[in-house]
């Protein structure tokens, strides 16, 4: 039986691994879920689960949360640094990681100091520190196991061959709502026609990076630190249907993708239980039904971001951290209608060349980093 400690449990993510602990009860024993604010749904899982502990990044709500819940057994803590306090208990030996943003980071790298398998959603922990926590995984030979649904379909892929055999890396991306829209028709997009996309329901942080492909972006960035690939290997193709998941190409040319139907379940299954594959509850695709698989290039012209991911992974250091940074903010700037649809990735660039680089970041500089960006995209806008 595997010992959880859920981060995010009250997202897309963390529903959906509850779910999987539904389905499995006879595998799972759910230790620890936390939430940034939303303690309706938490206090409906503590009641459910009744977990070891529960944590509650606003300390206000936690207040409130454990003012309601006498007697659980459950234990409320508050605040940030009891993330790390959660992931570093001997009672959790598996952390799914569902975090949005930067959130998430520290708590990947603690939980890995910790020598705790990961369960990977959260990307911009290695956007903004992969070197760091990549090192930390190998030295105590502990998988990160990606939730995302590319990466488990690179993942999955990889079992077809050796790692020196591979040619290159094709994440697929569903281009998102605007991908038909001209630059013209960009600039009067809002936060609702951005917020509706057309093949996965996910948060709105995520769903307005797919619109601006910054998601693709940082995925090449995770695909780079997971998998070892540089990145002239790594390739983004538009596929809107979003029925395969990701392809691997071998030095003999032979492509191995992963299809499915488009459903975070399923990747969320296989990372926790991996190395085995477990009976799905979820429907088996259907080769009867009508589909035409297209496959084209993205405009890096209309999508700028994706390029902006290409430069900042290959330039290194702190550059990952300030763009992921930059973009938390920028997004949160545009849903809040402050800013422009386009106005995203102009800020990026901007923040991004006015960056002092360091190379071989420490945690410290890496969390200097991102502050740095957030302020600075304050000052690009003023």
């Amino acid at each position: 039986m595997q010992r959880l400690a859920i981060l995010g449990a009250t997202g897309s993510i963390g529903r959906q691994t509850l779910q999987l602990v539904d389905e499995f009860p006879q595998e799972f024993e759910v230790i620890g879920l936390t939430t940034r604010g939303n303690i309706e749904i938490l206090q409906q899982q503590i009641f459910k689960y009744k977990p070891e502990f529960a944590v509650v990044v606003d300390e206000e709500k936690a207040g409130l949360l454990s003012s309601r819940l006498n007697n659980t057994g459950t234990e409320i803590l508050a605040g940030e640094q009891s993330l790390e306090a959660l992931v570093t208990d001997s009672s959790v030996d598996l952390v799914v990681n569902g975090l949005v943003g930067f959130s998430g980071f520290k708590p990947t790298l603690t939980a890995v100091k910790n020598d705790k398998k990961i369960a990977l959603a959260n990307k911009e922990a290695l956007v903004a520190g992969g070197e760091l926590i990549t090192a930390e995984a190998e030295k105590r030979n502990l998988p990160l196991l990606p939730i995302d649904s590319e990466h488990s379909a690179i993942f999955q892929c990889f079992h077809a061959g050796e790692r020196r055999e591979v040619k290159k890396l094709i994440l697929t991306a569903s281009g998102g709502p605007f991908k038909d829209f001209t630059e013209e028709e960009l600039k009067n997009v809002t936060p609702a026609q951005a917020l509706k996309h057309p093949t996965w329901k996910m948060g709105a942080k995520i769903t307005v990076d797919s619109a601006t492909l910054m998601n693709k972006g940082f995925e090449i960035i995770e695909a780079h630190w997971l998998f070892k690939v540089d990145y002239d290997l790594i390739e983004v193709v538009i596929h809107p249907q979003s029925i395969v998941h990701s392809m691997v190409e071998f030095i003999d040319s032979s492509i191995i993708a992963q299809m499915g139907n488009p459903d975070m379940f399923l990747p969320i299954q296989y990372a926790l239980s991996y190395p085995e594959r477990w009976q799905s509850s979820l429907p088996s695709f259907d080769f009867n039904s009508t589909y035409n698989l297209q496959f084209f290039p993205p405009s890096f012209e209309l999508f700028p971001c994706l390029d902006f991911a290409y430069q900042a992974g290959r330039t290194g250091g702190t550059m990952p951290a300030v763009l992921s940074a930059a973009d938390e903010v920028a997004v949160e700037k545009f849903l809040q209608g402050s800013i422009y649809f386009p106005d995203i990735p102009k800020i990026l660039e901007s923040v991004m060349g006015r960056h002092s680089l360091k190379i071989n970041p420490g945690l410290n500089d890496i969390i200097d980093a991102d502050n740095w960006a957030r302020e600075e995209v304050e000052r690009v806008l003023s």
